[in-house]
C-alpha cells in the first residue's frame, strides 16, 4: 500500500477505492484563501483531492485570526496563498498545488484550465470578482460551488454549466452601483434570513468591506461544500443547481431547502434587496 492509500484509508467505506483514486486525479480551483477558502482547501485535502489551484492577493492580519484557517500569530504579514499551500502540503506532500494572485482577466483562463470544479471563497464584498469567476467558469463548463457563512449558519448554492447564471440568480448587472450589488448578493445568499434575528447589521461596514463572521460558520461552509464537491466529482447523485439553495442555522436548529423562483427577478427578492439597501445605506451614513 502506497503512502497516499495509507493516508486516506479511513475514507474507504464512505467512498470506494476507485472513487478515492478519482479524487486523487481531480483538480479543484479555489478562489479566496480567507474566511472560508482556507477551510475548503484543508477539508478537501484531507478528503484526498490531488490537485489544486488557489488564489488570493491578501496577507494575513490580526483581524483574520477569529475565523480564517491559516491565520495565526506566526502567519501575520505572510501571503495567504503561501501559508495555505504549506498547510496543504503538510497534509499530503503529493498534492499538486499552484498559487495565483488576485484573479483577473489575464489569469482566469489559466486558473480554470483543466479544473473539474471551482469553489468560490472570494470576499463577500468583492462582488465583481465573484462575477468574473462565475462568468468564466460558465464559459468553460466548470461547475462552481459557493458556500457562505451566515451568523452561526451557512448556505450552499451550486452553479452548474446548464443551470441558472450567477448574475441571474442574484439579480446583478453592470448598471448597478457598488452598494446595490452588495445588497443584491446579500439578498440572494441568504434567501431565508435565518440569521437576521440575532445579527447586528450596524456592524456591517460597507466602506471598510467588513462584517460579522464566526469560525464555526466558516467550518460549516467547508463541510457542506466538501460533501457536495465529492458528489459532483464522483457523480454520486444528481446536482440540485441554482436556483435551488440549502441553508442551515445550527443555532436556531433550522434547515431550509428551497427554490428561488426567477432568482433575482423574483418580486419578493427585489423588495428584500430594496429594504436591505436602505438599511445598509443608513448604517453607512
Amino acid at each position: 500500500m502506497d503512502l497516499y492509500s495509507q493516508t486516506f484509508a479511513r475514507n474507504l467505506g464512505i467512498i470506494t477505492e476507485a472513487e478515492q483514486e478519482r479524487l486523487r486525479r481531480s483538480r479543484i480551483a479555489i478562489a479566496g484563501m480567507g474566511g472560508v477558502g482556507g477551510y475548503h482547501l484543508t477539508t478537501l485535502a484531507r478528503m484526498g483531492i490531488g490537485k489544486f489551484r488557489i488564489a488570493d492577493a491578501d496577507r494575513f492580519e490580526l483581524a483574520n485570526i477569529n475565523r480564517q484557517y491559516g491565520a495565526t500569530r506566526e502567519s501575520l504579514g505572510r501571503k495567504k496563498v503561501d501559508v495555505m499551500r504549506e498547510i496543504a502540503l503538510s497534509i499530503n506532500p503529493e498534492i499538486e498545488i499552484e498559487t495565483f494572485p488576485a484573479l483577473s482577466l489575464e489569469n482566469i483562463a489559466r486558473f480554470l484550465d483543466d479544473a473539474d470544479l471551482a469553489i468560490d471563497g472570494i470576499d463577500f464584498f468583492a462582488v465583481d470578482d465573484k462575477r468574473l469567476l462565475f462568468r468564466e467558469s460558465r464559459s468553460r463548463s466548470v461547475p462552481v460551488i459557493t458556500a457562505g457563512p451566515l451568523g452561526f449558519g451557512a448556505i450552499l448554492i451550486v452553479f452548474s454549466p446548464q443551470g441558472m447564471l450567477f448574475d441571474e440568480y442574484f439579480g446583478l448587472s453592470d448598471a448597478l452601483e457598488a452598494d446595490e450589488k452588495i445588497a443584491a448578493f446579500a439578498s440572494g445568499i441568504a434567501p431565508k434570513g435565518l440569521h437576521l434575528s440575532y445579527m447586528d447589521l450596524s456592524r456591517v461596514d460597507l466602506k471598510a468591506g467588513t462584517g460579522p463572521a464566526l469560525a464555526s460558520a466558516c467550518a460549516l461552509c467547508a463541510a457542506m461544500a466538501g460533501a457536495e464537491s465529492l458528489n459532483i466529482l464522483l457523480d454520486k447523485s444528481p446536482i440540485w443547481p441554482a436556483p435551488y439553495y440549502f441553508q442551515f442555522d445550527p443555532f436556531r436548529k433550522i434547515f431550509k431547502k428551497g427554490y428561488l423562483f426567477l432568482g433575482g427577478r423574483n418580486p419578493l427578492q427585489r423588495l428584500k434587496r430594496r429594504i436591505l439597501l436602505k438599511r445598509l445605506r443608513g448604517t453607512a451614513a
